[in-house]
């Protein structure tokens, strides 16, 4: 191949990313950002849904398909007799507009209730769903024919094998968080699971991380050799976020003034992310109480966005009854879901974010954005997050569950203003100049090269 040709390789990228039933999720929202940089970078980058339609707070250039639908994939598990219906009479139900209205309805994503379908799923064309692998890779072998595939997940590479025997294209698989699900599968399941995947990993040409720390852990779990594994930068569209106009850098203070936060001056804690147990949630409102507590925190306030499933509501109600007990109901805000502009907008009213995680956050796309803003994070020291702050130098971390350490660390922010301008001014630019959507693609785009044919 020569020079130029290899330049301009691959020239066609399929990227598979799975739908989350409704919710905004971070792989999705990843996976979507990644594939408008590379297509802007001149890669044809076909985003082709799995599952349901993806939910994005972009532009979505996901196509209008999806395979393994949703409903097709779960009844064939359930219900033996729909394996054997011909494929004329159920292809309505994986159209995209029946996924979303099912999705809306509240589909069930719980891994304890899919472990038996993810399982088959790995199988490929030895389990239930071989008539939909069969589509896809007929789909991607006689008409799309991809220079290059790549994957949002392990846990929808059943098809490999089958395609690889029909299609000879470098298949590549980023891994960010298909621990999270297995984890909450019973034992029995997760090590048939585990034993389906290190079945996959001589068929994949490589696995890309986000994390050092994910890549060695996911290693481990899978058997994946040290020369597959690749790393690869985390990356967001950062344009809006560059107009923004951060508290911490409003005003510089000047010569001879305090370090030191007036205690009669408001503060703003934040917390955007799905509202849910393994997201800390509860932790988060443990350590706001802990705070209000103390002398000079009787001005600081606690702002919440983001996604809540009917299925957590419940658990979110009781924490917000805990507020209430403790006399704070003027004193939190949850404002929802929000949309872009929304999610802007909310972060440019915080002084401080935290989301922390009680898994070992495999990216932390939330942490990237409130940097982008111009918010320092506090955050757990686990998973993804050290090497995210010792990368931009935007937040403090705490000893993962200690809830009076986490409300020092959140203090510390809020009550010194030079280390809360110095943080926010080493993350935003940190983000701003490398952390953004065209610096992951021409990166990204560099890995995909490597796996150019000879």
């Amino acid at each position: 191949m020569s020079a130029d040709a290899s330049s301009k390789w691959p020239a066609r990228v399929a990227y598979l990313t799975s739908g989350a039933a409704g919710m905004m999720c971070g792989s999705c929202l990843h996976d979507n950002t990644l594939a408008r940089a590379l297509n802007s970078c001149g890669v044809d980058t076909v985003l082709i849904p799995t599952y349901t339609p993806i939910r994005t707070d972009e532009k979505d250039v996901s196509i209008d398909r999806v395979f393994f639908g949703g409903v097709s994939v779960y009844l064939k598990q359930k219900f033996p007799p729909f394996r054997w219906l011909p494929r004329w009479s159920t292809r309505w139900l994986d159209h995209p507009r029946i996924l979303g209205i099912v999705s809306r309805w509240g589909m069930h994503t719980s891994a304890a209730d899919l472990g038996a379908l993810t399982i088959s799923m790995l199988r490929g064309d030895h389990g239930h769903q071989r008539r939909e692998v069969e589509q896809l890779v007929e789909w991607l072998a006689g008409t799309l024919r991809p220079d290059l595939l790549c994957l949002s997940n392990v846990l929808i590479a059943g098809f490999v094998p089958a395609l690889k025997q029909a299609f000879q294209c470098p298949v590549l698989v980023t891994l960010q968080g298909d621990d999270i699900f297995l984890d909450d599968l019973p034992a029995p399941l997760q090590r048939e699971a585990e034993a389906e995947i290190r079945r996959l990993v001589p068929s994949i040409d490589g696995f890309l991380f986000h994390s050092q720390f994910y890549a060695q852990r996911m290693a481990n779990r899978f058997g994946i050799p040290q020369e597959k594994i690749r790393r690869i930068p985390l990356g967001i569209d950062t344009t809006d976020f560059a107009a923004c106009f951060p508290r911490a850098l409003a005003a510089a203070a000047s010569p001879g003034d305090s370090s030191q936060a007036s205690a009669r001056e408001q503060r703003t804690v934040g917390y955007l992310a799905r509202l849910a147990p393994e997201k800390g949630f509860h932790q988060l409102i443990d350590a706001f109480i802990t705070l209000r507590r103390r002398p000079g925190h009787a001005h600081v306030r606690l702002r919440i966005a983001g996604w809540l499933g009917a299925h957590r509501r419940d658990y979110v109600e009781t924490q917000f009854q805990r507020l209430r007990d403790a006399g704070l109901a003027e004193d939190f805000e949850y404002v929802g879901e929000v949309d872009r502009a929304g999610k802007v907008r909310f972060l440019e009213s915080l002084d401080v974010l935290c989301v922390p995680t009680v898994y070992e956050e495999p990216k932390g796309l939330f942490v990237l954005e409130a940097l982008a803003a111009g918010v320092p994070v506090v955050l757990p020291a686990h998973g993804a997050f050290p090497e995210l702050i010792a990368a931009t130098g935007g937040g403090l971390l705490a000893p993962p569950g200690d809830v009076e350490r986490l409300a020092d660390e959140i203090s510390k922010v809020l009550c010194d203003d030079r280390l809360r301008r110095r943080l926010a001014a080493s993350g935003r630019e940190a983000v701003l100049g490398n952390w953004n959507a065209q610096a992951m693609a021409r990166q990204t785009l560099a890995i995909f090269r490597g796996y150019r044919p000879g």
